[in-house]
């Protein structure tokens, strides 16, 4: 960058004058030597000098008053639009004097640059994510319409191109009522300039380019800036290196101790022990109890010092208080690392945050990695090892799984039991004093096993990190994640457009959008994603052929998926054709595909199909063929109380002749999904108890995904093409 060293003389100058603010020439100045085209401009130290650079510049003109205590000169009255003579600059200037005083500084004389469209361009350091740059449609409204686009620095340009897409104005940047397009190179150096301002030096806080006004030829010009400055005082996240390994392996310890056991039903040391021992788990179990005995019907001995045998993990559930008097003893047997049950740390304030401090203090000295404290523990269904207060058994499958709440974590594994959604493995992070967010996150990256890494998240302490971590690992496999705490504002006093426009959620979900996280609004959601990531292949694109046995729900469906930003194309005469063989004369011919209601079996079979068969179609959501049983079940049943001519046997053998229909049509499915390469998503015409979300053919690649509403199946798919999106644009 050109004049790095005057640009930093500047910096340096308004912090150590208090003002913390460059005037707007200066700030132009800087911006242009990294790219950014800006009005030309005098600065006139009087109104007569103002009038006497209005005669050369040619009018109209702009007049300006600028001063390190004026940071928003259009709400204070110091800007004056098409003057057209020396006088009415003098004039003007005179005025501003008069209203502002010794507050002004200098005057600008600028050419008043012409076209139609303004856009806003900025900067600013957010408190957990560093700097942001902001992009959007500028002016006077740029608060009032809210449409503004931020980005993590630096940029790429995925990043970039994302930008001009996301603004909901993004026509603007086309060909406007006789103007030409915007100049798109233009604009991406001007963001990208920004990106290197930000990179380069630290204590530019926030950049503000308000309005970048687009030329009629689509050129674009600063013809206002600000910028202010300050020193970074972001909290300073300098943790030590957790050993992926040790972490990874205590999701396979061969031997565990549970100090605090204990042989009271409604305790944690009764309650984890009995959910390990309950299961299968092949490893040594130990209990420790300093008065011994039994408990659950296993020897507990008084001390961890007392086994004679290796131990891989630590389990502790005794008060917090007696936690760092047992780090000694875990260290002369060589534990590796500890699952920190207990409570009464960090959470609960000052005392509770030092005695945390001094326990992490003590296991980093003793090669000990603590997970948690205040978690409910961790599970590897592949091994049978439920280490955790919810005696719940999920399948072993390929979706990790990390809570922050551990309510919410007993919610999401009884759910995936429920629905038959396989876990590959699950941590409670608790208070994250050692293993954080972003450590699960790199670990599950580099399992084999794991095919979808869900978070639930309620803060990030180390913001760079976490978006670092999870836009490497979405380049990978799926990244999902529900934010608790959506709604709290930001609490930065920004003294720009730019931080105005920001707020604390605002930039998480812009984070997790260039990330490549699939953001979701409620818990089931993340469990339905993770059902449709781990057992079906991704969409090739956005365009849905919708099969319904009813044309309500495939009105309600087509809504539904324009809602969520996905097509629903209009058939060919080719498919027409093909599908015309198949259904009744009086069928939709359109997209949903209206089955009318037939009863015949082989229609939806050979329809989907012919769906998956069509170019056009990159995945199908079949809606009421599944689930028919139950309500055919209840026909049977009242069929057999009042008509006599049917015996018993003919309805047994009907009621089995609908389920075997059931699962024929199912396997159907998956065997399709498998030969087209195309997801294909159930909506169940009614559930019960035992529908599920999965349904695993043995043999087959993929499973059959059932919903019981349209709104699951259509934000499920729309979160599996927002994901191939993103992966295409090369972020």
């Amino acid at each position: 960058m050109k004049n790095d060293s005057h640009i930093q003389d500047l910096i340096e100058a308004s912090i150590a004058s208090g003002a913390n603010a460059i005037g707007e020439d200066d700030a132009k100045t800087i911006l242009n030597a990294c790219g950014v085209p800006v009005v030309a401009e005098t600065r006139a130290a009087s109104p007569a000098a103002a009038g006497q650079a209005a005669a050369s510049t040619g009018f109209p003109v702009v007049l300006k008053a600028v001063g390190p205590q004026i940071l928003h000169k259009t709400e204070a009255g110091l800007v004056r639009v098409g003057l057209n003579s020396p006088a009415e600059v003098i004039a003007a200037a005179t005025r501003m004097q008069a209203g502002a005083g010794s507050r002004i500084e200098a005057f600008l004389v600028q050419p008043q640059v012409q076209g139609r469209r303004e856009l806003v361009a900025g900067m600013f350091r957010d408190p957990l994510f560093g700097p942001v740059i902001m992009f959007g449609l500028g002016g006077i409204f740029t608060e009032a319409l809210n449409d503004t686009v931020f980005k993590i620095a630096p940029l790429e340009p995925a990043d970039i191109a994302a930008m001009f897409q996301e603004i909901r104005s993004r026509k603007l940047l086309g060909a406007f009522r006789g103007e030409a397009a915007v100049d798109l190179d233009a604009l991406r150096n001007i963001l990208m300039g920004l990106s290197d301002l930000a990179r380069q030096f630290p204590d530019i806080r926030e950049i503000d380019i308000n309005p970048l006004i687009v030329q009629p030829d689509g050129r674009p010009v600063a013809v206002d800036a600000l910028i202010v400055t300050g020193k970074d005082r972001r909290e300073s996240f300098s943790r030590s290196e957790v050993n992926r390994s040790t972490l990874r392996s205590c999701y396979y310890p061969q031997s565990l101790v549970f100090i605090g056991a204990s042989g009271s039903i409604s305790k944690w040391g009764h309650m984890i022990p009995t959910n390990v021992l309950n299961r299968n788990f092949k490893g040594r179990v130990y209990l420790v109890n300093p008065k011994g005995g039994q408990i659950a019907g296993q020897t507990a001995y008084r001390s961890v010092s007392d086994i004679d045998a290796e131990i891989d993990l630590a389990v502790i559930t005794i008060p917090a208080a007696k936690v760092k008097e047992q780090i000694p003893l875990l260290r002369q047997k060589k534990v590796k690392a500890m699952l920190l049950i207990s409570s009464g740390f960090r959470e609960t304030g000052a005392a509770g945050r030092q005695l945390e401090d001094e326990v992490v203090e003590e296991a980093r000295k003793a090669g000990i990695l603590i997970f948690g404290p205040n978690t409910m523990g961790i599970c590897n269904p592949h091994i049978d090892f439920f280490c955790c207060g919810v005696h719940v058994y999920p399948l072993p499958g390929s979706t990790s799984l990390v809570s922050q709440s551990g309510n919410m974590g007993t919610q999401l594994l009884a759910f995936a039991e429920q629905q038959d959604i396989g876990i590959r493995a699950f941590s409670g992070s608790g208070n994250e004093a050692m293993v954080t967010l972003e450590d699960y996150m790199e670990a599950f990256e580099a399992d084999d096993l794991t095919r979808t890494v869900v978070l639930y998240v309620e803060s990030v302490k180390d913001g760079a990190r976490f978006f670092q971590s999870a836009r490497r690992v979405s380049k990978k496999k799926p990244v999902v994640v529900l934010k608790g705490g959506r709604t709290s504002q930001g609490g930065m006093a920004a003294a720009s457009h730019t931080g105005a426009m920001a707020s604390d959620h605002r930039i998480f979900e812009a984070a997790c959008r260039q990330a490549g996280i699939i953001q979701v609004r409620q818990p089931m959601d993340l469990l339905d994603l993770s059902a449709v990531f781990s057992a079906l292949p991704l969409p090739k694109g956005n365009r849905v052929a919708i099969l319904t046995l009813g044309g309500g729900w495939g009105v309600v469906t087509t809504d539904l998926c324009i809602e969520q930003g996905l097509a629903i194309p209009d058939l060919s005469e080719d498919i027409m054709a093909r599908l015309d063989q198949i259904l009744p004369d009086y069928w939709s011919r359109g997209n949903p595909v209206d089955i009318v209601g037939e009863s015949d079996p082989t229609i939806p079979m050979t329809a989907i199909e012919a769906l998956l068969k069509w170019d056009a179609c990159d995945a199908v959501i079949h809606l009421g063929i599944h689930g028919r049983r139950i309500l055919a079940a209840k026909m049977i049943n009242s069929v057999g109380n009042t008509d006599p001519a049917y015996s018993p046997e003919q309805l047994d053998q009907l009621r089995s002749m609908i389920v075997e229909f059931e699962k024929r049509y199912i396997r159907h499915v998956v065997e399709l999904t498998g030969k087209y390469q195309k997801p294909v998503l159930g909506v169940s015409l009614l559930s019960d108890e035992k529908s599920k979300t999965l349904y695993r053919i043995e043999g087959c690649q993929y499973n059959g995904v059932f919903f019981p509403s349209p709104e699951r199946a259509v934000k499920a798919l729309a979160g599996m093409c927002r994901y191939r999106q993103w992966l295409e644009a090369g972020a």
